[in-house]
C-alpha cells in the first residue's frame, strides 16, 4: 500500500513523511517522494519523536506485517498485525493527539471480518462478526479495538477504511504469486457450496480511496471495495478461467477443515461481501477497476 499510496498524495500536494522501523527502507522511501522517519510504532518514544518530527495535520495509519496468511495457522499469521493494530493504534493516536492532529485515518478490514449472518453484502452499518472461529477471533478482535479507538478519539476526526481483499502489484494475489500460482496448478478448491462472499479492491484503488479519505469524508467507518462482490464458488473458477486452468474441484467441508484449517472453511463458506455506496457517495471516490472479473485480467 505505501509504494502506491506515497506517490499519489505527493502528487496531490501533500508533505510526506513516511515512518519505517527500517533504515534500509529509506532510499526507496525518499524515491517514492516521502521524507523517511526511522521509528519503531511498538515504541511508544519513537512514534512521538517521529510525530512531532513531522508536525502533521493527517495521520495515515498503514500499519501492517502480513507477510504470508495461513489459513491453518490463521492466529499466528495475523499476530504481529494484531499487535500493531492495538499497540501500534494507540501509539500513533497518543502521538497524534500531542501534536493537535486534525484527522486520522486508518486501515481496517472489511473483507473477513463482518459477522457471518443475514444478508451476503454487508454496509458500514453493520456488527464485526460477534462469534468468530477461534483462529479469527484475535484478528477480529484487533480490528474491533483499532475502529473503537480510532473512532471514540473526539479531538480528531477519525475516519477507518475497511479495505476488501487486495489484488494487483505487490499484493497475495499479484500475477506469480503464490496463490495465484495455487489456482494455476488446480491446488485452490471450492470447499462445499463455495457460498463465502468477497468483496476485492484493487491497491491502486484502494490508494486513490486513502487519499480521497485524506481530503474530504467525515469521521466514520467506508468500506473501500470494488462495485462487485462475488462467491467463491463464482470468483475461484472464473480466475481459473483467466489463467488457463482447469476447473477448481469441489471437496467437502471436512476435507477443506483438514487442509485449509476452521479459518479457511469460513473464507470459503461463510463470508460476508461488503457495499462501497458510502465510499462512492461521500469520498467521491469510484474504483478504476471497477470489478475483479477485469482487474484481475490486467493486473
Amino acid at each position: 500500500m505505501g509504494k502506491q499510496l506515497v506517490p499519489r498524495l505527493v502528487r496531490a500536494g501533500h508533505e510526506v513523511f513516511a515512518m519505517t522501523r527500517n533504515a534500509s527502507n529509506k532510499a526507496m522511501l525518499s524515491k517514492l517522494g516521502a521524507v523517511p522517519v526511522i521509528a519503531d510504532a511498538l515504541d511508544r518514544r519513537q512514534v512521538e519523536a517521529a510525530v512531532r518530527q513531522a508536525n502533521p495535520e493527517v495521520i495515515v495509519h498503514q500499519l501492517t506485517a502480513i507477510d504470508h496468511i495461513d489459513t491453518r495457522n490463521f492466529d499466528r499469521s495475523f499476530a504481529a498485525t494484531n499487535r500493531l493494530r492495538m499497540e501500534g493504534t494507540d501509539n500513533l493516536l497518543a502521538a497524534g493527539r500531542a501534536v493537535g492532529v486534525r484527522r486520522f485515518v486508518a486501515q481496517s478490514n472489511g473483507a473477513f471480518t463482518y459477522a457471518r449472518t443475514g444478508g451476503p453484502v454487508k454496509s458500514e452499518a453493520d456488527p464485526l462478526d460477534p462469534s468468530p472461529v477461534s483462529q479469527m477471533a484475535s484478528m477480529v478482535a484487533a480490528v474491533g479495538h483499532l475502529e473503537k479507538a480510532v473512532l471514540g478519539a473526539g479531538w480528531t476526526e477519525g475516519i477507518v477504511l475497511r479495505y476488501g481483499a487486495f489484488y494487483g502489484p505487490g499484493t497475495s494475489m499479484a500475477p506469480g504469486s503464490e496463490q495465484i500460482e495455487m489456482i494455476r496448478r488446480g491446488k485452490f478448491p471450492v470447499v462445499g457450496k463455495g457460498g463465502g462472499v468477497w468483496s476485492f479492491v484493487h491497491v491502486a484503488d484502494a490508494a486513490e480511496a486513502t487519499v480521497a479519505a485524506v481530503e474530504g469524508g467525515t469521521r466514520g467507518v467506508y468500506n473501500i471495495v470494488d462495485d462487485d462482490p462475488a462467491a467463491v464458488a463464482d470468483w475461484l473458477p472464473e480466475v481459473a478461467r483467466m489463467l488457463g486452468a482447469r476447473k477448481p474441484m469441489r471437496v467437502p467441508r471436512f476435507v477443506g477443515r483438514l487442509a485449509a484449517g476452521e479459518a479457511g472453511v469460513v473464507l470459503m463458506t461463510e463470508l460476508r461481501g461488503a457495499s462501497n455506496a458510502k465510499a462512492k457517495r461521500e469520498l467521491g471516490w469510484r474504483p478504476a477497476h471497477p470489478s475483479w472479473r477485469q482487474g484481475l485480467a490486467v493486473s
